[in-house]
């Protein structure tokens, strides 16, 4: 596996390859041909990025077996989604703030995310895992109770949308299989989440095909796959975590 991480050096965007707590610095496109250098640096020097910068996030709604049972909620037949707003979007080790506008449940979502790295539409589902770059660690934060706040209209983007609410990285894990993969979600150390990617309804591939056959998909862009059991309410001076094994931890603080 290697993992790939973006971040800033003395006022400059760079990324490279991560090993232990060192970055092997690289030029070019990172989704694309992307050549070594023979410069590295410690991972302490930096300021650690998105892995990507994302012109959209895919975030999917009922995509668990064991969610959809115990709310018995139907299987859908087609992905759930919406979009999360660029403005959201978070760093690792940065802190998610509540709105002033908002005062109720702020909710974390331990997620895999999918990391799209060739400009993808109407693909086959054999053919997806070519635009598959690879994966990352996403907390996909709610305001819960905006969602169903108006009977008339249901705000998903509005409630999932707020300045900081999508936290995603800290690296790009490529050469994996995903469908071994188990998500946690750990709130001040303790375990809150513990799930199977095996258990999606949709998985990885699959999503990808389907939702590009919607809109088109572009590098750097990330599917968020859907959570499932354990999400729950974050308080101010929470730490969060997200740990995937062969992915990633992705840690921020709520405030």
């Amino acid at each position: 596996m290697t993992y790939w991480i973006r971040f800033e050096q003395a006022g400059k965007t760079k990324f490279g390859t991560l090993e232990d707590d060192t970055i092997t610095v690289h030029e070019g496109n990172m989704l694309s041909g992307p050549k070594p250098t023979a410069e590295t640096v410690a991972l302490s020097e930096v300021k650690v990025l998105t892995p990507t910068d994302a012109s959209q996030m895919v975030a999917l709604w009922n995509n668990f077996h064991a969610l959809a049972s115990k709310f018995d909620l139907t299987v859908p037949e087609e992905p759930l989604y919406f979009l999360k707003s660029t403005s959201s979007f978070l760093a690792p080790g940065e802190t998610i703030r509540r709105p002033r506008s908002y005062d109720g449940r702020v909710i974390f979502e331990g997620e895999l995310g999918i990391v799209i790295g060739n400009r993808c539409r109407e693909v086959s589902e054999s053919n997806a895992g070519q635009y598959i770059f690879g994966y990352t660690c996403v907390n996909d934060v709610t305001a819960f109770e905006l969602i169903n706040k108006d009977k008339s209209f249901a705000q998903w983007m509005r409630a999932k949308s707020f300045d900081t609410f999508g936290p995603f990285g800290p690296v790009i894990a490529t050469g994996l299989d995903p469908t071994r993969l188990t998500i946690k979600t750990l709130v001040n150390g303790e375990e809150r989440q513990n799930y199977p990617v095996s258990d999606m309804i949709f998985a990885p591939a699959r999503l990808v095909s389907l939702i590009s056959r919607d809109l088109t998909l572009f590098p750097g862009d990330v599917i968020t796959c859907g959570t499932s059991l354990g999400a729950g309410s974050m308080k101010p001076g929470n730490t969060i975590e997200v740990v995937i094994d062969g992915v990633g931890r992705l840690i921020n603080s709520f405030e």
